[in-house]
C-alpha cells in the first residue's frame, strides 16, 4: 500500500535552516507529481510546494517563495523541502503527499523558536 514517512523536523531559532525527507513505496513514485503541506495549530492544512515527476517544475506558495526548496530523488524514491531563512510563522506540521492520492503519513514537525 502507499506509504510516506516525513522526517527532518525539529526546534530551529529564527533565521535557521532544516531539511525535510520523505520516503514513498507503494506506488510508481518516479511517475508521480509530489507536494509538501503543512498544518499549523488550530489552522487548516496548506500546500507548500509541489514537483512534477521528473523534476523540472515546482511551485511555491508565496509564503516561502525564495526561501524553500521542493526537490526529490527518484532513485531513492525520495521527496525533500530544504528551509532557510525560517520564520516563527513557519511552525506547523510538515507532510508529503503524492498528487492525486489521499494518502498521508505522520508528519513531521517543525517547530522555529527562539
Amino acid at each position: 500500500q502507499v506509504q510516506l514517512v516525513e522526517s527532518g523536523g525539529g526546534l530551529v531559532q529564527p533565521g535557521g535552516s532544516l531539511r525535510l525527507s520523505c520516503a514513498a513505496s507503494g506506488f510508481a513514485f518516479s511517475r508521480s507529481a509530489m507536494s509538501w503541506y503543512r498544518q499549523a495549530p488550530g489552522k487548516e492544512r496548506e500546500l507548500v510546494a509541489t514537483i512534477g515527476s521528473i523534476g523540472g517544475s515546482t511551485n511555491y506558495a508565496d509564503s516561502v517563495k525564495g526561501r524553500f526548496t521542493i526537490s526529490r530523488d527518484n532513485f531513492k524514491n525520495t521527496v525533500y523541502l530544504q528551509m532557510n531563512s525560517l520564520k516563527p510563522e513557519d511552525t506547523a506540521v510538515y507532510y508529503c503527499n503524492a498528487v492525486g492520492r489521499p494518502v498521508w503519513g505522520k508528519g513531521t514537525l517543525v517547530t522555529v523558536s527562539s
